[in-house]
């Protein structure tokens, strides 16, 4: 069973008096008491679960993924036939990090629906999260099927060939995303991390500049500061940028979390070397008192 009784029969309270308000319209006046037991209808039924299913997305967006959780059981209990209900539930478990749960919740969407290029999608992403790039690939290119020119589906796709460190085939993927989508920075900036694991150092800075011209994101800013320190002659805005990343995102100053953005050895061995830099020392001690994560300069 999906539903959780305790937890949400406050929202079976609310759906019985929404369906016994709904039955009033249907009830003809007469002039003797006539008991009557309401049945709600199907149509009532449907749209209550799918209104329900709309809460769980709001609830979602506001990050309460456990509370999304519950009312998308609640949805699914009331109309367990509706794709977009197991595919909100699947959602919320992956947000919160139930990954296996997730895995459950996409697949019966996808036995629902399989005609949804978006929930082969979303179960190819999920199965890069649970490491699991070979089911990624084939997940994905299932969806390619239905919709081709799907850029994020590339971008995924060299994400898995990343994971399973076939450079050459990751940074096709990634630039077939780019030929759909210029200014998919993520796509450009992924191929910047994989020129750099292959020494291309040069091409990889280039591409990196190219991305903080679209996003000052943290990871690229990151990754060209480490770049551009290596050459002695760009060491002041290579440091410049450090600082700039680390403040966005102090999460960068961790190896483990440069891991899981799938830096490769080459970058976190430059960037340990950029942030031993006595004039970041202020910066990366601040970083480290924010950083969310355990680990944090590789040894």
């Amino acid at each position: 069973m999906y539903l959780h009784l305790k937890k949400t029969s406050f929202y079976y309270k609310l759906i019985i008096s929404i369906l016994a308000i709904l039955s009033f319209s249907n009830i003809k006046s007469t002039k003797a008491f006539v008991p009557y037991i309401y049945e709600p209808n199907l149509n009532a039924l449907n749209n209550t679960a799918i209104s329900i299913g709309q809460t769980a997305v709001q609830i979602l967006q506001l990050n309460q993924p456990e509370e999304a959780i519950r009312l998308s059981e609640l949805a699914i209990s009331i109309q367990p036939k509706d794709y977009r209900l197991w595919a909100i539930l699947g959602e919320s478990q992956k947000q919160s990090g139930l990954l296996k749960e997730a895995d459950i919740s996409l697949s019966k969407a996808i036995s629902i629906n399989s005609n949804k290029a978006s929930l082969w999608f979303a179960h190819g992403t999920l199965a890069i999260q649970r490491k699991q790039p070979n089911q990624a690939i084939f997940l994905l290119k299932k969806g390619l099927q239905l919709e081709p020119k799907n850029p994020i589906a590339y971008f995924q796709i060299g994400n898995a060939e990343f994971m399973q460190l076939k450079l050459k085939k990751a940074l096709k993927s990634y630039e077939k995303a780019l030929s759909m989508k210029s200014d998919f920075w993520e796509s450009l900036n992924n191929k910047g991390l994989i020129l750099f694991e292959m020494g291309k150092e040069k091409e990889a800075i280039k591409a990196w500049q190219k991305v903080i011209i679209i996003s000052r994101n943290s990871e690229p800013l990151l990754a060209l500061a480490a770049a551009l320190y290596k050459n002695s002659t760009t060491q002041e805005a290579a440091i410049k940028l450090a600082k700039e990343s680390l403040d966005k995102n102090p999460n960068y100053v961790s190896a483990t979390h440069q891991k899981e953005q799938l830096w490769g050895n080459r970058l976190i061995s430059a960037t340990k070397e950029l942030l031993a830099e006595p004039k970041l020392s202020r910066e990366v001690e601040r970083a480290l008192a924010n950083s969310d994560s355990e680990s944090i300069i590789p040894q």
